[in-house]
């Protein structure tokens, strides 16, 4: 049996403790009564994955089976997450081609040869054949590339959208019109986190910009507390009312999926591990590893950690009805990453890891940093922020690793224009959002490279809308002091100077909590 996840106070016989920060990590000794929020360890795989796949599309929640909701001369049209999910990428075969393998054939047995396949984009940029045939399998990649039945979503193809109205607060809901228009559309989703899924996944993967600013805003993000707890967050209160005008006009048939926290495979699993735990292997390993980190140059290090490849193991699929089917989801992503948490600290301290959503196989600029630190992993909570409001955050980021000029030009010029002028979420949305988002340079690039839309760095710096306005101070350890301070923020050499410098905001003697993700955690904060 697995242990749950748990809350350790630091004494003086606490090892030093991991902390994430870019291509890296350092052991770093807390003071005395640190708390240390641990996530549960993995949970068990399920041991036969296609039978649970087939037995989740012939039961599913709140629906007829999907063999009676096919038939011949149909539309079908099969969407699934893009390659921002999961984090790190997966272990072939991915559990997305599991699950469109066994859609698949049983459109086949029903007479189905209209099927195209998108990719769940949105305004992330465009995936690779490459990494398009990871997520889906080389057969159906061979099956349906090349004759242009497997692509990406363009939000800005305006002849491939369809508006299907507006909410009752008048938020416009458009999305692709080939999923629009289909006799049933499959979304077929991996849950990460408790943020993903539900009405998010058609509502956003599928939506264009026109759709996606009513909740992508600084105002939204400010009132989503937390992106992971969907009945606080105001993103996710647009992204149900928007998916319920959907689900009202469009068939869905929602398959979501839920994974264990097998993150890190050999020689790799002690950053899994407690580090007391640590057997004589694991600190060989570990000694490796940060010896190997010291003496390769960056590219080097780049390859060794986007290389990797996890071992994830499944918990869960459901099928059916939206929200039928979130419901359990929910269920086991709490049953996975939840940990409960007593009362909240002046300061909160969080490393923050090589990879993101938006720089798979790509690089971790300060932007990006900033929106893991304080959008993704601020957000790690359900009740209330793991800080008090006016507390202090410590985030572990080089903030040195470059703009990628294929995947992210916009963000280079967000970084070096906007931000120059301002960091307010408010006032960057209000004055230069619109230029950005409709700029035929950025949307050139977006539609026929590899860039994510010119609006997107916009979007991730709203994601810390929320943590920016809850605390007084942000100090980065180790981070570039140029580009903290074009973000607005600090930065630090060592823990104990980041102490010193919050001391203003949280006196000399503060109550920390650290972090300690990946793997994922969710802290349910009991004040």
């Amino acid at each position: 049996m697995t242990r749950p996840g748990f809350v350790l106070e630091v004494d003086d016989r606490t090892p030093p403790l991991v902390v994430h920060e870019g291509l890296g990590f350092r052991l770093e000794d807390f003071p005395l009564g640190t708390r240390v929020i641990y996530p549960p360890e993995s949970l068990p795989g399920v041991a036969d994955v296609e039978g649970a796949v087939r037995e989740a599309l012939l039961h599913p929640v709140d629906s007829d089976p999907l063999p009676e909701r096919l038939f011949a001369g149909m539309r079908l049209t099969i969407a699934f997450d893009d390659l921002s999910l999961p984090l790190p990428t997966m272990r072939r075969p991915d559990i997305r081609q599991r699950v469109i393998e066994q859609v698949l054939t049983m459109a086949a047995e029903a007479g189905v040869d209209d099927v195209e396949i998108i990719a769940a984009n949105a305004l992330h940029r465009r995936m690779t054949p490459a990494e398009l045939e990871h997520i889906v399998g080389e057969r159906v990649f061979r099956s349906f590339h090349p004759q242009g039945r497997l692509y990406n979503f363009d939000a800005e193809d305006r002849d491939a959208l369809s508006h299907l109205g507006t909410t009752e607060l008048g938020e416009d809901v458009e999305i692709s019109r080939r999923a629009a228009e289909s006799d049933l559309l499959v979304y077929v989703n991996v849950n990460l986190v408790a943020m993903d899924g539900g009405h998010k996944s058609v509502g956003i993967g599928l939506a264009s910009y026109r759709s996606l600013r009513h909740h992508h805003n600084a105002h939204t993000m400010v009132h989503s507390r937390s992106f992971m707890d969907h009945e606080r967050s105001a993103m996710h209160q647009s992204a149900w009312r928007i998916g319920r005008v959907i689900k009202d006009t469009v068939p869905v048939f929602q398959v979501e999926t839920t994974l264990n926290n097998d993150v890190f495979p050999r020689p790799y699993e002690f950053l899994m591990k407690r580090e007391w735990e640590w057997s004589v292997r694991d600190q060989a390993s570990m000694l490796a590893v940060r010896r190997g980190l010291a003496l390769a140059p960056q590219r080097m290090r780049h390859r060794l950690f986007h290389d990797l490849r996890a071992p994830y193991g499944l918990t869960g699929i459901a099928a059916g009805e939206v929200e039928a089917v979130h419901e359990q989801t929910l269920a086991r992503v709490h049953r996975q990453q939840l940990v409960e948490v007593q009362g909240v600290s002046d300061v909160l301290v969080m490393g923050v890891p090589y990879l993101g959503p938006y720089n798979v196989n790509s690089s971790m600029n300060p932007v990006l940093a900033t929106c893991m630190g304080l959008g993704y992993y601020f957000n790690s909570y359900r009740g209330h922020p793991v800080v008090r409001r006016g507390g202090a955050v410590i985030l572990y980021h080089p903030l040195d690793e470059g703009f990628h000029q294929l995947h992210h030009p916009s963000y280079v010029d967000f970084y070096e224009e906007v931000l120059a002028e301002t960091t307010d979420p408010a006032e960057i949305g209000e004055k230069y959002e619109q230029q950005f988002a409709e700029d035929p340079w950025y949307r050139h690039l977006y539609r026929t490279s590899h860039a994510y839309h010119g609006v997107h760095p916009f979007y991730m710096w709203y994601w810390a809308a929320h943590a920016m306005d809850h605390v007084g101070d942000v100090i980065w350890v180790g981070g570039d002091r140029r580009a903290a301070a074009r973000l607005g923020f600090r930065a630090a050499s060592t823990l104990a100077d980041a102490l010193e410098m919050a001391s203003g905001t949280v006196g000399t003697s503060p109550s920390i909590t650290y972090l300690h993700n990946p793997p994922h955690l969710l802290a349910d904060v009991r004040v």
